[in-house]
């Protein structure tokens, strides 16, 4: 196009190019947004606060990887700390050997007898997954947590000591507690009892709220436990059984004419965790769901003990549509651990090495996984398939994310640094049965045993082989995984203890 610029005044010509000059940048930062800094800056990326991205509409936005569970409670609040468990706590991490603040209880253990498969025993301590609550609330910092003596435990962090008693359930708790992360006075939390709970504690002693009953949905398949963390986002609850089945609760929280707290719940959708394949290929009916479930976007991620890796699209749930499955993978053995979430919207998924089957065998037990390729979402997998006897390979907990790392523990006692993108083995270092899931905060890696050790080591350059800053020995064996907050460490272990660590 020819402007006839010819004629025209010396400052009508500055003018007329200024005016087309802007109207062409506006174009250009219409059409993209960010566009600017790269047109003067060939070969920049745009700057993220430039590009004036839409705001995210969904359940969980994938790209809060290592952010806090919300902004109305301080804290780390249920397993592994955020929807898509990727949050671990806060530091300063202690660089040198901590020492231990207190012991909860005081003298003793928390113990208690309960029966599983193996029949009755005695239990004791904390066990497997069993991460504490840690959280700001009223001038204080709690720590919650339930227990092998069968109550869940409201303990002040500086002292030790109850802040409020005990509640009683009828059974043992292995699993995660969550707090309730919109600022409600509630700990949600399940029990070998048969039950899973919504408890108060905005008075001078806990009470019930809620609680449903693992024989309250049909058909159920395994037995009546609640080993998971729940999730709780805008009023709903998502939770697994090891009845086999997925929930979801409307809760319709709230305050009475008192003052208290309240909940309204109404269970909206549970659905099977199995399908008529999967008993098929693994032809028993262990499907249980131990795992914490994970939310990317609109789409509700659980595995089961079968080896069942789902994903439910929930877009629709607060209008009334029901749920879609709309992924589905099978590792081929027993999948306990929750599935973690990158920022670009990948799985990484830990098996169990029980079945030996083939699709276990070629699948391996560390899997990175792209939902958005439903018929072949395996991008990498590393193999863990030792097994001597009744030592066995896999995975039973949660990996953790760290730069270009995903971190697992292993059963049969190793901890591997694997590169996220390519899946090579970078480092590992040796312990004994690591059913914990590790700890990553301020470039240290936390981790437990059971032989009784407890580690740290730093992995701040994640090309280089860790180097470990200090170990100590609680003194038995460490299945649950630690929260970590304002640099103190708070974990208990089969001893029958509850401990915090940190740097007096």
């Amino acid at each position: 196009m020819k402007l006839p610029l010819s004629g025209l005044p010396f400052q009508r010509k500055v003018a007329l190019l200024a005016i087309i000059a802007v109207g062409l940048l506006a174009g250009i930062v219409w059409v993209w947004p960010g566009a600017q800094n790269a047109l003067f800056n060939p070969g920049a990326a745009p700057n993220p606060q430039q590009s004036q991205e839409p705001p995210f509409e969904g359940w969980w936005d994938a790209r809060r990887v290592g952010d806090p569970y919300g902004t109305k409670v301080d804290g780390l609040l249920t397993f592994r700390g955020n929807p898509t468990r990727t949050f671990y706590g806060t530091g300063p991490v202690p660089r040198t050997k901590p020492q231990e603040l207190w012991r909860y209880p005081k003298g003793g253990g928390m113990c208690a007898i309960s029966s599983d498969e193996n029949g009755p025993r005695e239990w004791c301590g904390t066990g497997y997954t069993g991460q504490p609550a840690v959280f700001e609330r009223e001038g204080r910092t709690w720590v919650v947590f339930g227990a092998y003596d069968k109550a869940v435990h409201f303990v002040d962090a500086k002292t030790g000591t109850d802040i409020i008693p005990k509640f009683e359930t009828g059974d043992i708790i292995k699993g995660t507690v969550t707090i309730d992360p919109d600022g409600y006075p509630i700990v949600y939390t399940g029990s070998r009892d048969n039950f899973f709970r919504a408890i108060a504690f905005d008075g001078p002693k806990p009470r019930e709220l809620w609680k449903i009953s693992a024989t309250a949905v049909k058909p159920t398949l395994w037995n009546d436990d609640w080993d998971a963390s729940a999730l709780i986002l805008d009023d709903y609850l998502f939770e697994g059984g090891e009845n086999g089945q997925f929930h979801i609760v409307k809760l319709n929280r709230g305050y009475g004419s008192d003052g208290k707290v309240s909940v309204k719940p109404e269970l909206v959708f549970h659905t099977p965790s199995w399908d008529d394949q999967l008993l098929k290929d693994t032809k028993d009916n262990n499907v249980s769901v131990e795992g914490a479930v994970t939310v990317i976007g609109n789409v509700i991620y659980f595995a089961n003990s079968g080896g069942l890796v789902q994903g439910w699209d929930i877009s629709g749930l607060k209008e009334g549509k029901k749920p879609e499955r709309v992924f589905r993978f099978w590792t081929g053995d027993d999948t306990d651990g929750a599935l973690v979430a990158d920022d670009q919207g990948f799985l990484y998924v830990g098996s169990e090495y029980e079945r030996l089957n083939q699709t276990s065998k070629n699948n391996g037990q560390m899997m990175k996984l792209d939902p958005r390729k439903p018929d072949n979402p395996l991008v990498w997998k590393v193999d863990e398939q030792f097994r001597d006897g009744e030592k066995k390979g896999g995975i039973y907990g949660s990996p953790a994310i760290y730069k270009d790392l995903i971190i697992w523990g292993t059963n049969r006692g190793k901890i591997f640094g694997i590169d996220r993108e390519t899946g090579q083995k970078r480092w590992e270092l040796d312990m004994v049965r690591v059913h914990m899931s590790p700890v990553v905060v301020d470039g240290v890696l936390l981790a437990g045993d059971c032989r009784g050790e407890f580690s740290a080591w730093d992995i701040s350059d994640t090309k280089a082989a860790p180097q470990q800053l200090w170990q100590m020995k609680p003194g038995s064996c460490i299945e649950s995984t630690p929260a970590v907050w304002k640099g103190n460490i708070y974990f208990g272990t089969r001893g029958g203890g509850f401990h915090a660590f940190g740097i007096r």
